[in-house]
């Protein structure tokens, strides 16, 4: 546990039907100042469980993509240092030990390790090292406005590493990558629609390729069954993401 606050930093999260992952990550932020959490239109007790917590700032906001929905929240905060964070993701005490040493400079970036699990297993393969910017000064730069695989502008600053890592629990159940696969595929083609030409025998072959790059190119079954399920569900994503692509393309036609 820190006992010194860290209150020239806000910890931003968007989050959506969220309970079942969220009070671990708002227990590892504790020594935030503040957090500001995003709630778009959840229907369980996300709600309940943010306001529960002293350091939260509670937002009520409509989902409008990832990058912009990130950027809207951050909007939100006192800080102009953010730490992007997902609501099933948790701080180390480690990482956050060294952020607390880290002098921030406005021209640099820093990254964190992303460890990622699913349920309790450590998933070392299919996912691999997992390194990824998240603490950035919103007056200099931001995400980019992509619906999904969105990313903060990295063009012109300096890439610094901070030590210790997130522990990032995306999946609970297999249920859980049914749901995104569909969500995620959909965002997929929004974004692209009417940008990226794509047809039914791409998606096959970009489906099967996503399969065979996770389980065997990235020695996916060594993370035993749950490398199989990753796997399958790159597969499907891939998939999915280019047919709904090619269903949107030929309704713009139209």
């Amino acid at each position: 546990m820190h006992n010194t606050k860290i209150q020239h930093i806000s910890c931003v999260i968007i989050a959506k039907n969220a309970a079942s992952t969220l009070t671990n990550t708002l227990d590892s932020l504790a020594c935030f100042d503040e957090v500001v959490l995003y709630n778009n239109n959840s229907t369980d007790s996300t709600q309940d469980i943010a306001i529960s917590y002293p350091n939260v700032k509670l937002i009520q906001g409509e989902f409008i993509g990832f990058g912009p929905s990130k950027n809207k929240a951050a909007g939100f905060s006192k800080n102009d240092w953010i730490i992007s964070l997902d609501a099933d993701e948790i701080l180390s005490d480690d990482f956050i030990q060294n952020l607390q040493q880290t002098k921030l400079n406005e021209l640099c970036i820093y990254t964190i390790l992303r460890e990622n699990y699913y349920q309790s297993a450590k998933i070392k393969y299919c996912w691999g090292k997992d390194i990824i910017p998240r603490l950035y000064n919103r007056n200099k730069t931001a995400f980019t406005d992509k619906n999904v695989h969105e990313a903060i502008i990295e063009d012109g600053f300096h890439i610094k590493h901070i030590k210790g890592a997130i522990k990032h629990y995306p999946y609970g159940t297999i249920s859980d990558f049914i749901i995104k696969l569909d969500r995620y595929s959909t965002l997929y083609a929004e974004d692209n629609a009417g940008k990226k030409s794509t047809s039914p025998l791409k998606a096959i072959i970009n489906a099967h390729f996503a399969f065979f790059k996770t389980y065997v190119l990235k020695l996916g079954f060594l993370d035993g069954y749950p490398g199989l399920i990753i796997a399958f569900s790159h597969m499907a994503t891939t998939f999915y993401k280019h047919m709904k692509l090619y269903a949107m393309n030929k309704s713009l036609k139209q």
